[in-house]
């Protein structure tokens, strides 16, 4: 069983939930409910879903763990389009985060490559 606080995917994934609980923030009060819960929810379910899986003793499970912190980073980033979409955010924003996104996603991906290796 691994530490999931010493995964780099997992350190990046959580400082990036803490930039969308930021940027949040800034949404209009009827998004509460909406994009907001939304775009936390799914930012971290990331973080969250690879400390689950890095608590599993098989490695089909871990996998599936990291597979649906990758479908939660695929949300996320479709959220953020919306966001920049109904001008909550902007350009630059969305920019960025999606590329952290597509960092995350890389990472994810070459976890569960060397996972299937083993």
């Amino acid at each position: 069983m691994r530490d999931f606080r010493k995964l780099q995917v997992w350190e990046k994934s959580h400082a990036l939930t803490l930039t969308i609980y930021r940027v949040t923030q800034n949404f209009p009060r009827e998004e509460v409910y909406g994009l907001t819960s939304q775009m936390r929810r799914a930012s971290y379910s990331i973080p969250s879903n690879i400390a689950e899986g890095a608590g599993r003793d098989s490695v089909l499970e871990r996998i599936h763990f990291l597979q649906i912190a990758n479908g939660s980073a695929s949300e996320l980033q479709y959220f953020l389009l919306l966001a920049q979409d109904l001008s909550y955010i902007s350009a630059e924003t969305c920019e960025k985060l999606s590329q952290d996104l597509t960092e995350i996603k890389r990472m994810l991906t070459g976890l569960m490559k060397t996972l299937k290796s083993q």
